[in-house]
């Protein structure tokens, strides 16, 4: 498909569905010969890559966001922390905390990022795993590998940026903080969370 071939409609539609510039859009519709889909993967490469030259930056500005289920039975507060307010104040922004401490609500993370994880935690982890591979009788040669495949597994599930995003498991929270970090066009970085549910320590 050539460029003139693109419809302003198409464009619209891929602008309205991933917030990026009609130049943009234009542009990784070309590239992806008309195919919407492959043009959202585009983009979301692109703003990723964009988001990766933005990590250095500092995130002063933000917002504490809070979310409550099952008529008050589960509360969260979550920390995202931006580089300006004009963007803490953006729909876009305030959206992305809602969704975010509604995910924690449901998914109930451990940790933020894999790195937040006290090491005594992830040595018995390890060693539940060990023992796990151990008994099921396979090759000690192959422990190891399983045993950091089960790893993965457990940072798959428990670290926040790295669960499937409840509302889309198609993305991983992290995924959808650099889509975000990506439309904004800044540095966008969760920082905490604390989740409360009635009656557990």
């Amino acid at each position: 498909m050539s460029t003139t071939e693109i419809s302003a409609k198409s464009v619209k539609e891929l602008r309205d569905r991933t917030g990026a510039g009609m130049m943009e859009c234009k542009a990784a519709l070309t590239e992806a010969a008309g195919d919407t889909e492959r043009a959202i993967d585009i983009l979301r490469a692109k703003g990723a890559a964009k988001a990766a030259k933005r990590a250095e930056r500092e995130t002063k500005e933000g917002i504490v966001g809070s979310y409550i289920h099952m008529g008050g039975r589960i509360g969260v507060l979550v920390e995202v922390g931006c580089e300006t307010d004009f963007v803490a104040r953006t729909d876009q922004f305030q959206q992305l905390v809602r969704d975010i401490a509604m995910h924690v609500a449901a998914a109930s993370p451990v940790a933020v990022r894999r790195e937040d994880f006290p090491a005594e935690l992830m040595e018995r982890e390890r060693g539940v795993y060990r023992e796990q591979v151990k008994e099921s009788g396979k090759p000690e040669q192959i422990w190891d590998k399983i045993v950091d495949g089960k790893m993965e597994k457990f940072f798959a599930e428990s670290a926040l940026l790295e669960q499937p995003f409840v509302k889309n498991p198609d993305i991983t929270i992290g995924q959808l903080v650099t889509e975000v970090s990506g439309k904004t066009g800044e540095k966008i970085e969760v920082r905490r969370f604390a989740r409360f549910a009635l009656g557990e320590q």
